[in-house]
């Protein structure tokens, strides 16, 4: 089987991050989001990965280059010249998709984390016998989105109302497909929406079904949602691979520890938190609600919480850094500095507080 993932473009949602590595590279859980989903494939089967990306493919290619002989899968990548939106990149990716056995095959977004149940999904697929499976999950605000209005029994998908006024159901698309090849055949190559224009037209022909996803999701494509993606995927750790959890008396609740790493005395670690390789943690530090990135250094007393610290920063002893703090890669917060929601590009050093939440340059 093969699979595409939706790569895309600058990931400006997750910046300063992303102003060092794509999106995709960008370290959730102590490994780039995308591995997750390549990891995921290859575990039901998936032999070859297509990514359509239209910004710095060499970067990627050169980053997965080590995991296609690691995992045993094959990469490629699929170059666009411009933007194509949702559905052109599968027109462009078309003659590597397509093959001589006639299977079905994945498209995948790349913000997406969930316990990605892929073989469920294809069981579905061919039990309906229709031409294209989405999968759906249940939000609890849908009028911020597409909703999916399908029916129950079987799953197929009457319509798509994009954020409704009335409510008209819970489901919204959750970014992971399962697509006949025929599909292609719907698909110019130019900039287009599967979303708007593709799914809609397969669903008013009746061929298109919908699985509810069970377990949990998240779009982690913005800071906010990155570090609620982190608490639900510690949490569907806890509940399937707890062993993969840190434990001891510093620990509280769900976190997840390198070995690499080093923690000092007399830390209280957790709840939800990721400390990524070669970090030194020094004691007396709180950290809650958050990641600390490779080769990140953590000072005497720091307290930590809500926040994401990019690689190889420093925070300061006694320093304080909450309420969505993001610091991008290199950055170095001084000794007592209070960062309120401070936004910081890379290779900066922040010797004064940021009392209220704004974009250090």
């Amino acid at each position: 089987m093969k699979a595409l993932i939706l790569v895309g473009g600058f990931g400006t949602r997750l910046r300063p991050l992303t102003l060092s590595v794509p999106k995709p590279l960008v370290d959730f859980a102590n490994k780039p989001m995308i591995l997750h989903q390549i990891e995921a494939l290859k575990a039901i089967g998936v032999n070859e990965v297509v990514l359509a990306i239209n910004y710095r493919p060499e970067v990627m290619m050169n980053f997965l280059k080590e995991f296609e002989a690691k995992l045993g899968i094959k990469i490629t990548c699929s170059q666009e010249t411009e933007p194509l939106g949702t559905a052109g990149p599968l027109a462009l990716a078309r003659d590597k998709l397509i093959d001589d056995s006639g299977k079905p095959f994945f498209v995948l977004n790349s913000d997406v984390i969930s316990d990605y149940p892929l073989k469920e999904m294809i069981e579905f697929h061919k039990s309906h016998g229709g031409e294209a499976s989405i999968m759906v999950t249940k939000v609890d605000e849908p009028s911020k989105y597409g909703v999916v209005v399908m029916e129950e029994t079987t799953g197929q998908v009457d319509k798509f109302v994009e954020k409704p006024k009335l409510f008209v159901g819970n489901k919204i698309n959750a970014g992971i497909y399962l697509l006949n090849p025929s599909v292609l055949d719907r698909i110019e190559l130019r900039p287009t929406s599967i979303e708007k224009e593709v799914f809609p037209k397969i669903a008013a022909e009746k061929k298109l079904y919908a699985m509810v996803l069970p377990g949990f999701w998240m779009d982690v494509g913005q800071p906010r949602d990155y570090i609620s993606g982190l608490r639900l995927y510690l949490d569907s750790l806890r509940k399937n691979n707890s062993f993969k959890l840190a434990s001891g008396s510093h620990i509280l609740g769900n976190v997840i520890v390198d070995e690499t790493a080093k923690i000092g005395d007399g830390c209280l670690i957790g709840p939800d938190v990721a400390i990524g390789p070669g970090c030194i943690v020094e004691s007396g530090v709180r950290l809650s609600c958050c990641t600390v990135m490779r080769g990140v250094r953590i000072k005497r007393h720091a307290c930590i919480s809500s926040s994401i610290i990019g690689w190889h920063s420093t925070v300061g002893q006694w320093a304080r850094v909450e309420n969505m703090t993001i610091l991008g890669e290199d950055v170095h917060v001084g000794d007592e500095i209070y960062s309120n929601g401070g936004v910081v590009l890379p290779h900066k050093e922040i010797k004064s507080s940021i009392r209220n939440p704004e974009i250090v340059m």
